[in-house]
């Protein structure tokens, strides 16, 4: 993707650019931030999936989407790359409808593709031994 248009309250049109590398560097670098990793090849993976639902624009509406990838929407949601929106109006019949939007987050993308991240290695503890310990049929399920 090479760029998204982001329409402001004000009306005016703001021209957001982002690429799919650095949506993959933010999504890898999102995720380590909470503790939990991604390879660089199924961070563009996840990129390429993300970015295929929205094309050239910055929202999708939700209701277009599979269970499965709400969740992963869920997920980017958490790391900040989408954020959502909702947007009420009555129907004819007096009804209120509500549309839930995503919203691709291009600032924080910028963000974290910038971001630093070191990696530690925690060392092996007496913490850890603990299961050692165990015989291995306690591994096995009961009756």
């Amino acid at each position: 993707m090479k760029n998204v248009t982001k329409v402001t309250n004000n009306g005016s049109s703001n021209r957001h650019f982002t690429d799919i590398y650095k949506l993959s560097s933010a999504i890898s670098k999102g995720l380590s931030l909470q503790n939990r990793r991604m390879s660089s090849d199924e961070a563009i993976d996840a990129a390429e999936h993300l970015i295929n639902f929205f094309g050239y624009n910055d929202r999708v509406i939700d209701n277009m989407l599979e269970p499965e990838d709400r969740d992963a929407f869920y997920t980017m949601e958490d790391i900040g790359v989408l954020q959502t929106e909702r947007e009420e109006t009555t129907l004819y019949d007096g009804r209120e409808w509500r549309i839930h939007y995503w919203i691709l987050n291009v600032n924080k993308i910028e963000v974290l593709s910038k971001f630093k991240v070191e990696e530690k290695l925690v060392e092996e503890s007496e913490d850890f031994q603990i299961y050692d310990q165990m015989p291995e049929d306690f591994w096995k399920p009961t009756q």
